[in-house]
């Protein structure tokens, strides 16, 4: 364990560049593993999640190189041609890598052992093993659908229609890779819009792949198997979940001004502006632009008074990971924050909702944990008290940085009781708090 107390430094001042965009990065090098050819990827994330993606595809036939910070080649097997990995997959902390890989291995002739940590291992995979089942691969998983997991892959594989349970993108984006190499046309129905990397991704590499909306608003996804994938260039724009931790440090700490650079501002991501804006927040895009078909801007954020807001549910599948940090956001707003439909928070790598209250209400915040959300009453811009004791993270990178981000805006400072899962997406997250608190304290 490595504890660390976060203590205001006062004003956040200066420019930073967060990290590539986690999303984007796993899928670069998944679709570059399936391309006959050599991709080149920049801005890549370099955090043991998406590590956890390369090592997998290079089990399974890929070269994947390491050139130079974030920049990447990718020379791929083509779709069909993945190899039987000789080891099991260790998945680490990934959820995401877990999900989407069990896709790709589904439709290929081929075993795979997927196994992870102690927090991956008790989150349940049963809603992406019941429609890759229905396509043919079969499974032997832990008690609950957990892993450890064998998957046998189908080959061929069944083409199906499916329509999402639940707005889940990674379920989304399994069928869909599963689809890449079933003959025929698999389909995914999606009530909910959830983040559409995976859409634009494979169109960007040449799958045939169409988009549309049914008679009742439901997006409906269809992807013509046996795809020939070609190698692409692409650059990857910076996290928006990652931004967001520096967005809320910038509202909430008085003083505060923070340009963050190259941020992906994808309309299925991004919600977490748009909230914190209702909630009065100054954000500003400064040189708005498009990179690789997806929305890019600079963010000039400055310290402002928020205020409680009700946080409409059909906002959460565009900013379900960012939860954390908008209940810090409204623990210092004026009046109060009511969240709803957050179900999902609750088999995240912890149950965010109730690590979150617990958390919050140890350094002084009001909360009300609600089944399906929370209800915070703000202390209209007073800084929190801060905590004795550590706060229990339980291993969760999120819920790690958002307790630092409070941290900065109370009296004693929050300790956090292990820093170490911030790696998993954000390896220098604490350098670039330390970059602009230091700026602040030289103005």
């Amino acid at each position: 364990m490595r504890p660390r107390r976060f203590l205001p430094t006062g004003p956040l001042k200066g420019r930073i560049r967060v990290p590539g965009d986690k999303s984007i990065s796993h899928r670069s090098i998944m679709l570059g593993a399936l391309a006959v050819g050599e991709t080149k990827v920049t801005g890549l994330l370099e955090g043991e999640d998406v590590l956890s993606t390369a090592a997998a595809m290079r089990a399974m036939g890929a070269t994947v190189t390491r050139t130079g910070e974030g920049a990447w080649t990718v020379n791929g097997v083509g779709v069909g041609a993945l190899l039987q990995p000789e080891a099991p997959l260790d998945m680490g902390n990934s959820g995401t890598s877990t999900r989407l890989l069990m896709g790709l291995v589904a439709s290929h002739p081929i075993t795979a052992t997927f196994i992870g940590d102690g927090s991956l291992s008790k989150r349940p995979m049963g809603r992406v093993i019941d429609p890759l089942s229905t396509m043919g691969a079969s499974f032997e998983a832990s008690e609950g659908g957990r892993l450890p997991l064998i998957l046998k892959g189908a080959s061929p594989a069944v083409p199906i229609r499916y329509r999402l349970p639940m707005a889940s993108a990674q379920v989304k984006s399994a069928i869909l890779l599963a689809g890449l190499n079933t003959p025929g046309i698999t389909t995914v129905v999606e009530p909910v819009p959830t983040r559409d990397h995976s859409e634009r991704m494979l169109r960007g590499f040449g799958a045939d792949l169409t988009v549309e909306t049914d008679a009742d608003g439901a997006r409906v996804i269809s992807i013509r198997g046996e795809a020939e994938l070609k190698p692409q260039t692409i650059e990857v724009p910076g996290d928006p979940s990652s931004a967001a931790f520096f967005i809320v440090a910038a509202l909430v700490v008085p003083g505060s001004e923070v340009l963050i650079e190259n941020v992906g501002l994808n309309p299925t991501r991004a919600g977490i502006v748009q909230v914190l804006r209702q909630m009065g927040g100054s954000i500003e895009e400064v040189n708005p632009r498009e990179v690789g078909g997806e929305p890019v801007a600079d963010l000039l954020v400055k310290h402002s008074a928020l205020k409680g807001i009700e946080v409409d549910p059909a906002i959460v599948p565009a900013m379900v990971d960012e939860f954390p940090v908008l209940f810090v956001a409204a623990s210092l707003a004026e009046g109060v924050t009511t969240c709803t439909g957050l179900e999902e928070l609750r088999v995240k790598e912890s149950d965010r909702i109730s690590v979150m209250a617990t958390a919050l209400a140890a350094a002084g915040a009001r909360v009300r944990e609600t089944e399906d959300g929370m209800v915070i009453t703000g202390t209209g811009g007073e800084p929190l008290v801060g905590t004795n004791g550590a706060i229990a993270t339980h291993l969760d990178h999120r819920i790690a940085m958002s307790m630092a981000v409070a941290g900065l805006a109370s009296r004693a400072g929050v300790e956090v009781d292990d820093v170490r899962p911030i790696a998993t997406s954000f390896p220098v997250f604490e350098a670039m708090l330390a970059k602009l608190g230091l700026e602040g304290l030289a103005q």
